[in-house]
């Protein structure tokens, strides 16, 4: 019998791969969205860290769908991009907080998008052009990065507990 008790569904690290990559997919979204609707430029930092994202969302998505060691091996592959994404993330709030005194970006993309045809403007799309060392939009008075940080860490303890389950 399936059990409607959602702590059971919980248990089971299949439904916690699911979740992980759920909430991953969900945070690339929102970065997106506070790329095209406020405005906001991520800068090269930014843009590996919703890589790491995407690898997270995709591995452990297919962690959930598949079983037995290959998901295993996929769980961890979710875990080292958890990691190495937070590891990123930590970079870059020491950078926000520590700032060098110089940085360069180079050109903002509103400019490429203005003065490139588009199809050389839209591949730099996934490029960063903003100051890694800005904050420009803060939550709770936690920048950008240091929410990566966080969900980051998040993600790969969740994926450490799907995998002791197994």
């Amino acid at each position: 019998m399936v059990s409607l008790n959602p702590a059971d569904w919980l248990r089971r690290p299949r439904v916690l791969y699911g979740l992980v990559a759920s909430t991953a997919v969900a945070l690339v979204a929102a970065a997106v969205t506070l790329q095209f609707v406020e405005h906001i430029e991520p800068c090269p930092l930014c843009i590996l860290q919703r890589y790491a994202f995407t690898f997270v969302a995709v591995f452990a998505a297919l962690a959930a769908a598949l079983r037995g060691r290959a998901s295993s091996a996929l769980a961890l592959l979710a875990l080292a991009s958890a990691l190495a994404g937070a590891g990123v993330a930590a970079w870059h709030v020491h950078l926000q907080m520590d700032p060098p005194p110089e940085t360069s970006c180079g050109a903002s993309l509103q400019y490429l998008l203005n003065n490139l045809p588009m199809g050389r403007a839209l591949p730099r799309i996934f490029l960063g052009y903003g100051d890694c060392t800005e904050v420009n939009w803060t939550f709770l008075q936690l920048s950008l990065p240091a929410w990566a940080l966080f969900w980051l860490v998040v993600l790969a303890v969740a994926l450490l507990v799907a995998l002791r389950r197994r």
